[in-house]
């Protein structure tokens, strides 16, 4: 079975795929060794380690570059965070095929626009991101990966002004993603339980969010299980982790915090757990 069945096939599965999101090849090896079955690459993450002020400053070869290390450092499929697919429905077959030649397992699809100043983000038109989709789909089967997995992101409730109608909006384009060759309609900016169960009614196929951020922490993997949702994203945990950890962690050195307090405390791993993770 290559990659691509086995993402499809956990998220068809009927139990919840949590998806922690890498930045690097290290964070996804980390991913594994948890045991967690899937990984996905964050654009946000990737172009927040390469110190990139806007996300869409992160050009597809620089994400290409990054999903290669992630594919290659894991077992398990790997989702390539593919924007906005890097151009217009006659682009974007360029971009599949590029994602699957480095060996990602799917590509997230997103129809927002990028590079708007914070506030005012906007979407695209429905029929373009369809056209986007459609062509997408047409590229994977044309290279012979007819099973490459397509997550449709719409960003319509993220950046409305009222909240129900973007529900509504979200609701309508996801639908159209999933007809359109999506196996996968990934909608953001959830903040409620009751919104993320809206959904999964109203949606004609599987539903994938994104927890563990700034504006969602009180949603609870658990609940989201228990509520249907087929996938879970965590966009930004591990390298907001990664952040406060190494923070703390040299600020104690700094203002002169003894080693073997540090290791007490459990912040740093020992030689042997580095040396794991390659092996």
């Amino acid at each position: 079975m290559n990659k691509s069945m086995r993402l499809r096939e956990l998220i068809n599965s009927g139990q919840t795929l949590v998806m922690p999101d890498a930045f690097d090849a290290l964070s996804a090896k980390i991913i594994e060794r948890l045991g967690f079955q899937a990984v996905q690459c964050s654009g946000f993450s990737i172009a927040l380690a390469a110190c990139c002020r806007k996300e869409p400053n992160l050009g597809l070869d620089e994400n290409l570059h990054a999903t290669r290390h992630i594919v290659e450092a894991v077992s398990i499929p790997v989702m390539a965070d593919g924007e906005d697919g890097f151009g217009d429905a006659s682009a974007i077959g360029n971009t599949i095929r590029r994602y699957i030649e480095v060996g990602a397992a799917g590509v997230n699809i997103e129809d927002q626009i990028l590079g708007l100043p914070q506030g005012s983000g906007r979407v695209v038109d429905c029929q373009f991101m369809v056209d986007k989709i459609s062509a997408a789909r047409q590229a994977a089967t044309e290279v012979g990966h007819p099973d490459f997995f397509i997550n449709g992101r719409t960003d319509a409730l993220a950046t409305a002004k009222d909240r129900m109608a973007g529900l509504n909006d979200a609701i309508g384009r996801a639908n159209r993603y999933l007809q359109a060759g999506a196996d996968l309609a990934f909608v953001t900016g959830i903040v409620k339980l009751e919104e993320a169960q809206l959904l999964v009614r109203e949606i004609a196929g599987p539903v994938s969010i994104a927890a563990g951020m700034p504006n969602n922490m009180n949603l609870s993997i658990p609940e989201l299980k228990e509520c249907g949702v087929a996938r879970v994203s965590l966009p930004v945990l591990a390298v907001f982790a990664s952040i406060r950890a190494i923070t703390q962690t040299l600020s104690d050195v700094l203002a002169g915090e003894n080693f073997p307090h540090i290791v007490e405390r459990g912040m740093v791993c020992s030689m042997k757990e580095a040396a794991e993770l390659l092996s």
